[in-house]
């Protein structure tokens, strides 16, 4: 059963990030889909996350399909124009891959090549809706192919920015566009996140929560200061300040998200765990909040 019959059936799903390699060594990143593979349904792969250069998204995907799992592959508009983007995702159909979450992307200048030219042709609304047009048969200008997609269609959504008005409208329009799902942000204050569900359930569509573990309290107070719509509350803070060495930290942090977890399971249809290099404790914070493969 996919991600798209699991959601449609009620069934809390568990996704997580997986991130391709840099350079041509798949063996690490496959190894560990390999070990999380029990413990989530599907692996949603980044591409070129924070403008880093990484193997292309659609060729991990590839491999995960091979090895039996199933994949979510990420497309940016950042890099690629509309001509670029429909082939990407006619080949990635074509490799088995399924499910696409269409993102805008970040800015070059946040990676390693600051000077790469960005595209931005389209952005994550017109994306959904050229993914739409590849799935009625048809390309983005109106021509007809000769075998059509059928592509999960997920976006993206941050639930603690504010004004939250604006964000809504627009998550509206990448409904009419044809969204099918939404991931958010990373989530941190459960009832800030509920705000938010009040409004958006009225949409009608799946909504996964994003969880990231965090690593230290200075990790906290930088996304707090630097990432929009993230607000990590004090009291969260200071549990990490008291963990003072690595495995009390990691401890630490598996309670906070598993606590998260738990608080935010009633109002939205699964998660999405982001790891950041803590990919073994994947099994422990659905373990301890409860959630079983």
């Amino acid at each position: 059963m996919g991600l798209r019959e699991r959601l449609a059936n009620g069934e809390f799903v568990v996704t997580c990030e997986a991130a391709p390699p840099k350079g041509t060594e798949v063996g690490p990143a496959l190894e560990e889909v390999r070990k999380l593979a029990p413990y989530v349904h599907a692996f949603n792969v980044t591409d070129l996350q924070s403008s880093v250069l990484r193997m292309s998204s659609w060729a991990l995907c590839a491999l995960i399909v091979r090895e039996g799992f199933e994949p979510v592959v990420q497309l940016t508009c950042r890099d690629r124009n509309r001509l670029a983007l429909q082939a990407d995702l006619l080949g990635a159909w074509a490799l088995g891959i399924e499910n696409v979450l269409a993102l805008t992307g970040d800015y070059p200048t946040l990676g390693d090549h600051p000077g790469a030219r960005p595209v931005f042709d389209l952005d994550s609304v017109q994306l959904i809706a050229a993914i739409q047009a590849l799935n009625s048969g048809r390309d983005l200008a109106g021509n007809e192919l000769t075998g059509s997609t059928g592509f999960f269609v997920g976006a993206v959504v941050n639930p603690g920015v504010e004004p939250l008005a604006p964000h809504l409208l627009k998550m509206r329009l990448k409904v009419n566009m044809g969204a099918q799902f939404f991931q958010t942000q990373a989530v941190y204050d459960p009832e800030r996140f509920m705000v938010f569900i009040a409004q958006a359930e009225t949409l009608g569509r799946p909504i996964l929560a994003g969880i990231i573990p965090l690593k230290s309290a200075r990790m906290a107070r930088f996304m707090n200061e630097h990432i929009a719509g993230i607000s990590v509350p004090q009291e969260v803070i200071r549990e990490m300040e008291r963990a003072k060495t690595k495995e009390d930290r990691r401890k630490r942090s598996v309670e906070i998200c598993a606590r998260i977890i738990r608080e935010v399971k009633p109002y939205c249809q699964g998660i999405h765990l982001m790891p950041m290099g803590w990919e073994d404790l994947v099994p422990d914070i659905l373990e301890l909040a409860g959630i079983t493969p």
